[in-house]
């Protein structure tokens, strides 16, 4: 496909990689020399100075022959206004990075048709509900929901007290009654690993673990992890990621906010109804004392600065408050961040990334996505008529060591799939696979 991609930040550019290892053809418009010519230096794709509210400079792009128009400038209203200009010349999907909530409200006076929009994303947003659902399942590392929810992939950090440690695999499930589980992968120091059942769990282990919702509590239970009752939440950061987390939160958790802003800080204090705001400096120990964190079941750290959601959420592990999480952005210090025992880790690029990919990806795909740190991808996609994978027993198919299948659901049933398993036309099928093989997987289904 033709992709024009307006911005080269740091959605943009982790995006245009993505796409371009996927063998699209890229242009990307920038009106910073500086950053177009940074983005040029480093990524496969024909990069041009320009606006995206400009017609010329859009054309000048080839904004006509483009079969997809994504735009991530930092200016919503410079996203909205290219969306309209690609509306008129017929290009098929628009996509628009938007952050001020006012457009998106369902009562908003202009449709997303009328703003010339296909997909809207919100990346505050979308960053605040992964974060929500990680404090509702306080032990994972990282969740994702598959199947309209019913089925979760599930990170979990393995302690040296673990009882599944030491055992290989395949006697494992048996010992617990082959749960209806599967273990897809395995973050072992800075590697990704697609485990077999010879493999052996150890402690510092991060596993993922795809099953049915409701078999959740009962596999975090075998691990020797246990759900902390969450009830007092500090938020470092007023920003719209922490506003939209208190939102979500404030009617069943003690939530305070701290925002070293003073303007900010009455703003928000004013917006949310039942949250504590603090004006004060999150990073002054004194402070967070003083707030009462040793007292917290959680602390999350969403400021703009990496560098202070990390220390700060390092601090309040130290500080044996239960559960950490901190939104990190620059994709260089995902991959070291368990290693460095942090809890657990948000991406606002990749979360964004992830929501582009599955519009791009739906004629084949039903979701992708990928979680901070780890070089893989997890796919839900519906196999088409004659394709591969419908053809033989998934034991005949070779996926390790780059992929394995972790489910399968067919007419309402899920079905955890072994080797003697064989995919049908119509199944919806979830995969684990290192990133570097995906293209190849995605063959199997067409």
């Amino acid at each position: 496909m033709n992709i024009l991609i307006v911005g080269a930040g740091e959605v943009s550019f982790h995006l245009a990689k993505r796409l371009s290892a996927e063998k699209h053809n890229i242009t990307v418009l920038e009106r910073d020399p500086e950053k177009a010519q940074h983005a040029e230096e480093l990524l496969d794709a024909m990069v041009l100075v320009g606006s995206g509210s400009s017609l010329e400079d859009l054309k000048n792009a080839n904004i006509e022959q483009a079969d997809v128009f994504i735009a991530l400038s930092n200016l919503d209203e410079v996203n909205l206004l290219g969306c309209r200009y690609a509306q008129k010349l017929d290009v098929p999907y628009k996509i628009a990075r938007v952050r001020n909530p006012e457009y998106t409200k369902p009562d908003f006076i202009l449709s997303h048709e009328e703003m010339g929009v296909d997909l809207i994303i919100h990346p505050e947003r979308e960053t605040a509900n992964a974060i929500v659902r990680l404090i509702h399942q306080s032990s994972a590392t990282g969740v994702l929901e598959f199947a309209g929810g019913r089925i979760q992939l599930l990170g979990i950090r393995l302690e040296r007290d673990s009882p599944i440690l030491g055992e290989p695999l395949k006697k494992l499930w048996n010992k617990y009654g082959n749960l209806s589980a599967r273990i897809v992968s395995i973050k072992r120091k800075e590697k990704t690993l697609i485990p077999g059942g010879n493999d052996i769990l150890v402690a510092g282990d991060q596993i993922f673990v795809i099953c049915e919702k409701n078999l959740v509590p009962t596999f975090v239970q075998i691990t020797g992890k246990k759900d902390v009752s969450i009830q007092n939440i500090m938020i470092l950061g007023g920003g719209l990621i922490g506003q939209f987390v208190a939102e979500n939160l404030e009617d069943n958790i003690n939530v305070k906010v701290i925002e070293v802003r003073s303007d900010k800080s009455e703003k928000i204090a004013n917006m949310l109804k039942k949250t504590l705001v603090i004006h004060g400096d999150g990073t002054n120990i004194d402070l967070l004392a003083t707030e009462g964190i040793l007292d917290m079941d959680a602390f999350i750290s969403v400021t703009g600065d990496d560098e202070t959601n990390i220390i700060c959420t390092l601090v309040a592990g130290h500080l044996k408050v239960p559960r950490t999480i901190a939104l990190v952005n620059k994709t260089e210090y995902l991959p070291i961040t368990p290693t460095i025992g942090m809890d657990a880790v948000v991406s606002k690029q990749l979360i964004t990334v992830n929501a582009i990919l599955r519009f791009i990806r739906r004629s084949t795909l039903e979701s992708v996505s990928s979680i901070p740190g780890l070089d893989a991808e997890i796919i839900e996609i519906i196999p088409s008529k004659g394709s591969k994978i419908t053809k033989q027993p998934l034991k005949s198919l070779h996926f390790r060591p780059s992929a394995i299948l972790g489910a399968v659901t067919r007419n309402n049933e899920v079905i955890i799939p072994t080797g003697d398993t064989q995919v049908q036309t119509g199944d919806r099928v979830i995969i684990f696979s290192l990133t570097k093989a995906v293209p190849e997987v995605e063959k199997l289904f067409k």
